[in-house]
């Protein structure tokens, strides 16, 4: 119960590796708001789990590329429980593959929104609630570092501007709040149940040292690890998580 006392917010919390994070923290003792965009019934079986455990959360809707979403979810966390301690950015997507040839420029704008621009918007909203000892745990990829797999140029673009961000944040918030970020590869998810067919899923996972895909629990470990005190003197890393298919 490391983390007693403190608030957390999982932004995209709503479902796998945000569901996950979000009882891990609360297993840690956090109290946890999350956010969904559409995924309200997992969303609130993850609630209920965490209530059930003991814990407290709370689980509300936002778009998190729009100020109103940004500004409803930092309110929410402040009425509910008083304090920002913690922010976790699980929000993004692929959204659709597309080689570049066949993009517009509403898809491009749509993924970078997604996975850059939320984190942008969340982060500057929470910075001045927080205090000293606080932290932020961003996700980039493993695409952001090996450019992802077929049309995936703006998810990848946009998970390599991740990790640089998670740099610079650092930085610049040292030595008040640490800025660390998780760097997935082939996790068992519905991202992949949607974007990846399974002969690729299977070649990938049998290319890693660990020849499996991760789960959303590993994942959600090693956020709660970067999120609490036990890493104190960490910040601005991208920790890569991909059973050992792509070494930093």
């Amino acid at each position: 119960m490391s983390m007693t006392d403190k608030v957390a917010i999982v932004a995209g919390g709503g479902r796998d590796i945000g569901a996950a994070c979000a009882v891990e923290l609360a297993a840690r003792g956090a109290s946890v708001l999350l956010t969904y965009h559409a995924s309200a019934a997992t969303a609130e079986q993850t609630v209920a789990k965490i209530q059930a455990a003991g814990g407290k959360a709370k689980a509300i809707q936002a778009d998190l590329t729009e100020q109103s979403g940004i500004d409803k979810t930092v309110n929410a966390a402040l009425s509910e429980y008083g304090a920002i301690d913690c922010l976790v950015h699980v929000s993004g997507g692929l959204v659709e593959r597309k080689k570049i040839v066949e993009m517009d420029l509403a898809h491009w704008k749509k993924v970078l929104d997604v996975n850059l621009t939320s984190l942008f918007l969340m982060s500057q909203a929470v910075i001045p609630h927080m205090k000293p000892g606080s932290t932020i745990v961003t996700f980039s990829s493993q695409a952001a570092r090996d450019g992802g797999g077929g049309g995936a140029i703006p998810y990848a673009t946009s998970k390599g501007a991740v990790s640089t961000f998670t740099r610079g944040l650092a930085k610049e918030l040292g030595p008040n709040i640490r800025v660390n970020s998780v760097c997935p590869g082939m996790i068992s998810t519905g991202f992949h149940d949607t974007f990846t067919p399974d002969a690729v899923r299977t070649n990938v996972a049998g290319a890693t040292c660990i020849k499996r895909e991760g789960t959303s629990e590993e994942v959600a470990k090693l956020v709660g690890f970067l999120a609490d005190d036990e890493s104190s003197y960490m910040t601005g890393n991208n920790v890569d998580i991909n059973g050992g298919l792509l070494f930093s």
